[in-house]
């Protein structure tokens, strides 16, 4: 520590604040120092610390699977975000099963893991007492369970499916069809998204067409949206817009379209959601909902961190819903709006 402090022209009190997530530092003087630590590589005496501390520095972020986009894309986020407050993050993909789920709420108490990040989609609501009195802090992330005894991160999945469909239904479309439904009855962000999509078809007075519902029961990925769009086409339906509930979907749909011979935007406009990075390289870009994902990451990372770094023996801050913002990001794949 010594070392690195001397690096960083700072003092060795200076560089134990930074690594143990300090909230009170300048940027500049914490970026000198985590690049001073790159540079001598060192590392956290762990069993030290969890000696002084009690604590290891060390938090789990618990996922269905980091396989989907927005979930790897996430989890860069909360690395990052974690790592500005001296943290490190654990990574444990749940597979989208309850097992995996309960798995990841018990690992925390017979591990070296402070806290959790959890993104949960398969436990239900009935299962939201399962979140009391863990032991250690947890900050929920997604719409599912939301329990008033933990913090609690989301987004806005009915406003933006909602914002998605008008964005169509704006640029002339009537026929549009919705990729990604799921029969599960814990399909929290498909039901949510859904419910924005038929929102936005009731307000023109528009009714929801049975044969434009693509379903997506094996995943969000690539092939199934493409599957689900071939299943659309295939009914005989006339479709002129497309909202997908995640990019990838939205992705493979536009593949089967293409294949089909359907212009993209000319005979059918597509929205997305998520905002994932190959969204801005598809042909044409897609257009897709930012639900504010980067905000999600550092909003609840600060909240487990300001959970981990109360004084000891103050009270406990009332648990907090935050729900991230987010916006229509406008590309190739729908009209320009005039």
């Amino acid at each position: 520590m010594a070392d690195v402090a001397r690096r960083a022209g700072v003092s060795a009190k200076t560089v134990s604040n930074v690594l143990s997530g300090y909230p009170y530092i300048r940027e500049a003087t914490r970026e000198r120092v985590m690049a001073a630590v790159d540079e001598l590589g060192y590392e956290i005496n762990v069993t030290a610390r969890i000696f002084r501390s009690g604590r290891t520095g060390v938090v789990g972020l618990a996922v269905p699977e980091l396989g989907q986009p927005y979930f790897g894309e996430l989890a860069d986020e909360i690395l990052e975000a974690a790592r500005r407050r001296g943290l490190h993050v654990v990574i444990q993909p749940t597979g989208f099963t309850r097992e995996g789920e309960l798995a990841a709420l018990r690992e925390p108490r017979r591990k070296l893991v402070d806290g959790l990040l959890f993104s949960p989609a398969a436990l239900e609501q009935a299962d939201a007492h399962l979140l009391d009195d863990l032991g250690y802090p947890l900050v929920l992330l997604g719409e599912q369970m939301f329990s008033t005894k933990v913090d609690h991160v989301t987004m806005q999945n009915v406003e933006g499916a909602r914002a998605a469909t008008d964005l169509l239904l704006d640029a002339g479309r009537r026929s549009v069809a919705a990729i990604g439904m799921l029969h599960s009855p814990t399909a929290g962000s498909s039901n949510l998204r859904f419910t924005g999509y038929r929102e936005a078809l009731a307000a023109r007075g528009l009714p929801v067409d049975p044969r434009l519902l693509g379903w997506a029961d094996d995943g969000w990925h690539r092939g199934n949206g493409a599957r689900a769009m071939e299943q659309v086409l295939d009914s005989g339906v006339e479709v002129d817009g497309v909202v997908a509930f995640n990019d990838a979907l939205a992705l493979g749909a536009m593949y089967a379209l293409q294949v089909r011979g359907r212009s993209i935007p000319g005979d059918v406009a597509v929205v997305g959601f998520d905002d994932i990075e190959d969204a801005r390289y598809s042909m044409p870009a897609l257009t897709t909902v930012d639900p504010g994902r980067r905000d999600i990451a550092d909003v609840a990372v600060g909240l487990l961190h300001d959970r981990l770094t109360a004084a000891p023996g103050a009270a406990a801050a009332e648990p907090v819903l935050r729900v991230a913002d987010m916006r229509i990001v406008e590309r190739g794949s729908t009209p320009a709006r005039r």
